[in-house]
């Protein structure tokens, strides 16, 4: 298995990773800041759930393909962007009802633990992202690979959940001051509307 020294270099650069601005951030603020610090939570675990996937598909060799084929790439890259437009729809429909109404349209923490698992999963970017990153750290000569590629990624996995966890705390934060009035309430979703469509249109328009 991989010395200690390597798995402390391997998760102080996955804290890193995991600290750089990008969609998974902006993702738990919002739905964080929307609906509360547990709602940031469940999408957060959401989202490490679809690095489970991503950790497999780099094990299985799964993620070769979208790096190989650009017609699976482009595939996935699509459907990821759809259903962010399909948040984004979410979002501005809600950002014309009032505060009352908008907490009893509170999706529920299993339907957003699922949106954290299929944005996570249909970012191919991710899965080529770990198939660069995580066999950099693997040695042949320290076991079998494929567990050592497993535990690298549930390593960055922990590293994900401490960094997401605080920015579901601070979501938390902005949603009790957004929720002190309907046209805060208003504002808050229609920028979380923004916010999606944004990342729709960068996901569409990533190459690999």
């Amino acid at each position: 298995m991989p010395s200690a020294d390597i798995l402390s270099a391997f998760f102080a650069t996955a804290l890193l990773m995991a600290l750089v601005p990008g969609p998974d951030n902006l993702f738990v603020l919002t739905q964080s800041a929307v609906y509360g610090a547990r709602a940031g939570f469940a999408t957060t675990f959401g989202l490490i759930t679809g690095l489970c996937a991503h950790t497999a598909a780099v094990t299985l060799g799964v993620a070769a393909l979208f790096r190989a084929s650009e017609a699976a790439f482009l595939g996935l890259k699509i459907v990821g962007a759809l259903y962010l437009l399909h948040l984004a729809r979410l979002s501005f429909r809600s950002g014309a009802s009032s505060a009352s109404l908008e907490r009893s349209r509170f999706p529920g923490f299993l339907a957003l633990y699922r949106r954290g698992v299929i944005m996570n999963i249909t970012n191919p970017k991710v899965s080529l992202f770990f198939l660069a990153f995580l066999p950099q750290f693997a040695d042949p000569g320290r076991g079998n690979l494929s567990a050592q590629i497993i535990l690298f990624g549930a390593l960055f996995q922990c590293a994900t959940l401490l960094v997401f966890g605080g920015v579901a705390l601070l979501g938390g934060k902005l949603a009790i001051w957004f929720n002190k009035s309907v046209r805060e309430q208003i504002l808050l979703n229609r920028a979380a509307g923004c916010v999606f469509v944004a990342l729709a249109v960068a996901l569409a328009f990533t190459g690999r």
